[in-house]
C-alpha cells in the first residue's frame, strides 16, 4: 500500500479501482488549529488520458495499480489503426487512433516505444522522449520568437507532422524532436 507520504511525480496509484499517473502534487499545509493536510495531485488516468486534479488527506492509503512496461515495436498503420508488435512475445495488437491521442503525431515505422499493460490487457503505448524524424519539406524561413531571439520556419516531417526548425535546415535532413513539447532539439548528424 501507497501513502501520500510516498508521492512523487511519475508514481503510479490508483484511485476508485482505475489507475493514474502523478503529474503534479503539492503539500497544503493546514492553516487553522484542527484542519487537516492536504495533498493536491495532477494525475493523468492511464486508461483514458483525462488529467484530473485530486485532493487527499495526509495519510491516506492507495493500492499500487498493476502496471507493466513492455517494449515495443510499431509496425505501420491501417487506416485508423495503427500496429504494434511486442518485442519479446512476438505478439501483435493494434490500438485506433482515438486510443493513442496525440501519440501517433510521433510514430514512425521501426520505433520502439514502450506498451502499458494494466490487467492482462494493453491500455497504452509510451512515446521515448526524444524520436528522430526526417524532414520531408520546409517553408519559407524568417518568423522570429522574440523571447529566444531565434529565427524559424515551418517543417513537414516524415509522418505528416509539422513544427518549427532553425533557418538552416533543409529538405532530407534528421532532426531529433522533443516528444513532450513537440519542439527541434537538433539536427542529427550525417
Amino acid at each position: 500500500m501507497l501513502t501520500t507520504s510516498d508521492f512523487k511525480k511519475g508514481l503510479a496509484i490508483q484511485v476508485e479501482g482505475l489507475p493514474y499517473i502523478i503529474m503534479e502534487y503539492s503539500v497544503q499545509t493546514p492553516s487553522a488549529r484542527g484542519s487537516a493536510t492536504l495533498v493536491r495531485i495532477k494525475g493523468r488516468n492511464v486508461i483514458t488520458g483525462q488529467v484530473l486534479d485530486m485532493t487527499f488527506k495526509s495519510g491516506d492509503k492507495f493500492e499500487e495499480p498493476d502496471l507493466e512496461r513492455r517494449k515495443i515495436n510499431y509496425m505501420y498503420a491501417d487506416g485508423d489503426d495503427f500496429h504494434f508488435m511486442d518485442e519479446e512475445s512476438y505478439e501483435q495488437f493494434h490500438m485506433n487512433r482515438q486510443a493513442l491521442g496525440e501519440t501517433v503525431q510521433w510514430l514512425r515505422e521501426g520505433v520502439t516505444l514502450r506498451s502499458i499493460v494494466f490487467d492482462g490487457r494493453v491500455i497504452g503505448v509510451e512515446l521515448p522522449q526524444f524520436v528522430e524524424l526526417k524532414v520531408i519539406e520546409t517553408g519559407p524561413g524568417g518568423r522570429s520568437d522574440m523571447a529566444s531571439g531565434k529565427v524559424t520556419k515551418a517543417a513537414t516531417l516524415e509522418n505528416g507532422t509539422e513544427i518549427r526548425v532553425p533557418v538552416y535546415l533543409g529538405a532530407g535532413e534528421t532532426v531529433i524532436v522533443d516528444t513532450g513539447t513537440g519542439e527541434f532539439v537538433k539536427r542529427v548528424g550525417k
